[in-house]
């Protein structure tokens, strides 16, 4: 069991032993509090149309979204009631978890160096889905390759969004950042 006193996950240590003095160092910061840093990590499972014909379909992609990221889930439901996709207001229709401190950190190392090597024909992640303001955004076409899901007992394959928003003002302080972290961009 570990000792969660005295713990940190091996991306902080990084972080602060590493990272921060060098991004200071490329970005001629003042202060240390200009340096960036992760903020938290979103992640987003939308059922879809499976939702609206089988609603236990939002729950399974629930209780799998919060094996991946270690808390609890919630579950999205509908805003609005949308008739010609059969989709009524209130209705579950995915799920999401907003990571932050140690488990952000946590599922970072897990997505970088072990669910991204098993992605089939992975070459990379885009270099270009940064906002403008610092914050990246991927996705995922299968959650299985999470070594936490049990391949034998999933009835679906969901698809994952993965926003990791960043302190960095701008897209290269943010993009620098995960480099540091050693997110595999293709360009």
């Amino acid at each position: 069991m570990l000792d969660t006193a005295t713990y940190t996950p091996r991306l902080k240590a990084l972080y602060v032993e590493t990272i921060r003095a060098a991004l200071k160092e490329e970005f001629g910061y003042k202060n240390d509090m200009q340096i960036p840093r992760l903020d938290k990590i979103v992640l987003n499972i939308g059922c879809g149309a499976e939702a609206v014909k089988d609603s236990k379909k939002a729950k399974s992609a629930q209780e799998d979204l919060s094996l991946i990221a270690g808390q609890k889930a919630l579950t999205t439901i509908a805003k609005n009631s949308i008739a010609g996709f059969r989709v009524r207001e209130g209705m579950p229709m995915g799920a999401k978890v907003t990571l932050r401190g140690d488990r952000m950190y946590e599922f970072l190392d897990r997505l970088i160096t072990i669910a991204m090597p098993r992605i089939r024909d992975f070459r990379g992640v885009s270099g270009k889905s940064f906002d403008g303001r610092g914050n990246y955004a991927t996705g995922l076409k299968e959650h299985i390759v999470f070594p936490e899901i049990d391949f034998d007992k999933v009835d679906e394959v969901w698809g994952m969004d993965i926003v990791i928003a960043t302190t960095a003002d701008t897209d290269a302080e943010a993009k620098s950042l995960l480099k540091a972290f050693n997110m595999p961009f293709n360009s």
